[in-house]
């Protein structure tokens, strides 16, 4: 039996301007302020001794390796996203960061901004523009209806508003 697992596949590289300032500022809390407490809490553990049975020596050398883990993450990532920070030309039409009202068959509206894989946040309502929502939607316009493939079924929607 194997282990292997295939990579993920690469989400798309559109980050908006905002999700971009949160990235670089968690990573700057991580490298700046986060992990030289930790390594302050295990240089302290490691004087008391056998560090075999040692939990804050454990953990914390554990917890320095997430830290690390989560900064090479986003050190990478950071490189590679592209900002976007402005409207596309033509608003009529849904692209990367519109916000879009949708009518759902009883009636019921719903609000998604389209953002980068990055910075979804469904308490939000920030959808990823890899969802399949999100890939429904682009290109399309207002009156327009859609149909989303759904756990539950096939979902449609009544596009009602777009906006940027």
């Amino acid at each position: 039996m194997s282990r292997y697992r295939p990579p993920p596949s690469k989400s798309s590289p559109y980050i908006t301007a905002a999700g971009a300032r949160r990235l670089e500022e968690e990573l700057k809390h991580l490298w700046k302020v986060e992990r030289p407490r930790v390594t302050a809490a295990v240089h302290e553990a490691a004087k008391n001794g056998d560090r075999s049975e040692n939990g804050d020596y454990i953990y914390g050398k554990k917890r320095l390796r997430e830290i690390d883990r989560r900064v090479r993450y986003l050190s990478k990532r950071l490189d590679e996203l592209v900002v976007v920070d402005q409207s596309p030309d033509n608003t009529d039409q849904i692209f990367f960061g519109a916000k879009v009202t949708l009518e759902d068959d009883d009636g019921v509206t719903h609000c998604y901004r389209i953002v980068g894989a990055d910075e979804i946040d469904t308490t939000n309502d920030l959808i990823s523009i890899d969802s399949p929502l999100a890939r429904a939607l682009l290109k399309r316009s207002v009156d327009e209806e859609v149909s989303v493939s759904a756990p539950g079924g096939k979902n449609r929607y009544l596009i009602v508003g777009i906006s940027y």
